[in-house]
């Protein structure tokens, strides 16, 4: 199935499969931030997700698929150090901030930069309009995020600043991974290997953050309930993160990191209708702005 899926790199059906990818990782990502926002604790439910999806891949990854080379090795590492900040920031940003109000901030600086890096790593080429869709994208997102922060101000407090500080920071992260994984699964003669391993190095990274989080806590969370939250978000990570990275390995990587940033329209869906946030007019307008970004992006 890797030779196929590279076997597409460049073509129409190889377009047309990674906006389905992009669109369908977009809707899987903003379900993953519901599930690990809805839990009790952020942290350790992160910690449960990240050792159930590298259970599920380990399999695969000594039995079934080919070795990473050392160039992959390599790019696996750096991309292994930047997740696990990005995760720690993500979580920390949850804790503290409603998912309405976290979750636009820490998706807006994606699909501006990703252009940006896109052209600058990987030599892509985007017409005028594309561009003015990322930063219908970018400013759109941003604009939503702002107006989340004022209707936040009262609930939230001084604890507010803080939330949009690791909420800034998880964008910053999350720009920076994905042009390495992109970069990392290019290297890769067989895309499933780097994915595979990505998992599976994930087993070892945040669940010791979570380890150290459950042993400082004076009553202790029930085991098997967590678990299960673990493994129904590792099963919607493992698909959301696998279908990005898989259209980028297809085509543009610029067009599909804007493409995946249309999860906050569902994650404000999502908001709305399991977290019981409120939305106004300017904000579904904003919504709209972003969905006619994400358009010009893909058809500009």
């Amino acid at each position: 199935m890797g030779e196929w899926i590279v076997s597409l790199a460049g073509t129409e059906a190889g377009a047309r499969l990674a906006l389905v990818l992009a669109l369908c990782s977009a809707l899987a990502h903003a379900v993953f931030g519901a599930i690990n926002k809805g839990s009790s604790d952020v942290f350790l439910t992160r910690g449960a997700i990240n050792i159930s999806y590298a259970l599920m891949m380990a399999p695969f990854a000594l039995f079934v698929l080919p070795l990473p080379d050392g160039r992959v090795w390599f790019w696996l590492g750096v991309s292994y150090l930047i997740h696990i900040i990005y995760e720690y920031l993500q979580a920390s940003a949850f804790e503290r901030g409603a998912f309405t109000l976290v979750y636009p901030i820490s998706r807006g600086t994606g699909p501006l930069v990703a252009l940006v890096l896109a052209a600058v790593i990987f030599g892509e080429h985007f017409t005028a309009s594309q561009w003015a869709g990322g930063v219908m994208l970018s400013l759109a997102i941003m604009g939503l995020a702002v107006v989340n922060i004022r209707k936040s101000k009262a609930a939230h407090g001084p604890a507010l600043g803080g939330a949009v500080r690791l909420a800034f920071g998880t964008g910053v992260m999350l720009a920076a991974y994905t042009a390495v994984d992109a970069y990392g699964i290019r290297q890769a003669a067989n895309p499933f290997t780097f994915l595979v391993w990505f998992f599976v190095l994930g087993g070892f990274g945040f669940p010791f953050i979570a380890y150290a989080r459950w042993r400082s806590l004076a009553v202790k969370p029930p085991l098997k309930p967590l678990a299960i939250r673990g493994m129904i978000g590792a099963a919607v990570a493992l698909f959301s993160f696998s279908a990005v990275m898989l259209a980028t390995r297809i085509d543009s990587v610029g067009q599909t990191a804007a493409l995946r940033e249309t999860s906050i329209i569902f994650a404000t869906a999502i908001g709305v209708l399991i977290f019981r946030e409120k939305i106004d007019a300017p904000r579904l307008l904003l919504i709209g702005i972003i969905a006619a970004g994400a358009v010009l992006v893909e058809v500009g």
